[in-house]
């Protein structure tokens, strides 16, 4: 399906009805069947809040907001494959592209914070609830590596490494075009347009951002660059890359191109590819990794071809 909102107002008619026979009888799209995995999924909400029960009975004038966010119906669940750290503190994991991060109001159940909740909840123990603190965020349509504490001891001197801006981030992107400069860095203000909903660089009003690049390899009208951000602001590498006249391939809301030699892109070229940090406790050195994925990987050999021909 794709992204939609859908708003009903139960009358006095429908007053005690199951919620999902209910949707069902106001929408041609939603199914009870539908219903029930949007339900169990997080997606539906009653009166503002989230339900988890399909046989709710509806009361008139309560509004019955339901969320579809176009992803998978089935929910992401993390796999042994994707963890590329663990011990007693931390757990870091390779987050795949179109996983949300944190839950939205379609989601809670398959995002990769409810996700690892699930991976981490200790069989024995099933009325305990996992310490799981998240200090950092992707976005839904960017892979790679992110770490979380499972501790408590952990989750304070994590939060300040981020905060502190102790923590290394680097990336890969894919952008159009040739960068005009071996390395280079952006520094401006962003802000977020109630416009277009886009973040862009202001002169006033906005946050510092500061994204450092170098190339790796350049092909005939696109870029393998690293990327480092000294800052953590929302979509901070995509505009920045996107005023530089660099967008990212595949981000269509910035202005990236979807297409690269009938090579379809389906989602931003961006990459968490390393992650540095001393451990929250220890304080030992971290290094964690996540590997190129299948479908920039694919594009990469893609734009090598094209540049040996």
């Amino acid at each position: 399906m794709p992204r939609t909102t859908y708003r009903f107002t139960p009358n006095a008619e429908d007053a005690g009805m199951r919620l999902d026979q209910f949707v069902a009888g106001r929408s041609a799209d939603l199914s009870r069947t539908l219903v029930r995995k949007l339900v169990d999924l997080g997606g539906v909400h009653i009166g503002g809040r989230r339900t988890r029960r399909c046989s709710y009975p509806v009361q008139a004038g309560e509004i019955v907001e339901i969320y579809v966010d176009g992803l998978p119906l089935e929910p992401y669940q993390v796999e042994a494959a994707a963890v590329v750290y663990r011990d007693s503190y931390l757990i870091g994991v390779d987050k795949p592209a179109g996983v949300e991060t944190q839950p939205t109001p379609a989601r809670f159940k398959g995002t990769l914070y409810a996700a690892l909740l699930d991976y981490l909840h200790d069989p024995f123990r099933p009325q305990q609830a996992p310490e799981l603190g998240m200090v950092q965020r992707l976005d839904r349509d960017t892979s790679g590596v992110m770490v979380f504490s499972i501790h408590p001891r952990a989750h304070r001197g994590l939060t300040e490494a981020f905060a502190g801006r102790q923590a290394r981030k680097r990336y890969l992107a894919l952008v159009a075009g040739r960068m005009t400069a071996p390395e280079g860095e952006f520094r401006s203000m962003l802000a977020r347009s109630r416009a277009t909903n886009k973040v862009k660089s202001v002169e006033r009003g906005g946050k510092e951002a500061v994204t450092i690049y170098r190339v790796l390899e350049e092909f005939a009208a696109a870029t393998l660059v690293e990327v480092e951000i000294v800052t953590g602001r929302s979509h901070q590498i995509r505009a920045h890359f996107a005023e530089s006249g660099h967008p990212l391939l595949g981000d269509q809301r910035y202005g990236g191109s979807v297409d690269r030699h009938g090579y379809p892109i389906r989602r931003q070229m961006l990459h968490s590819w390393r992650l540095s940090l001393k451990h929250p406790v220890s304080g030992q050195p971290l290094e964690l990794e996540a590997p190129i994925p299948a479908d920039m990987a694919g594009l990469l050999a893609e734009l090598r071809c094209s540049k040996i021909q």
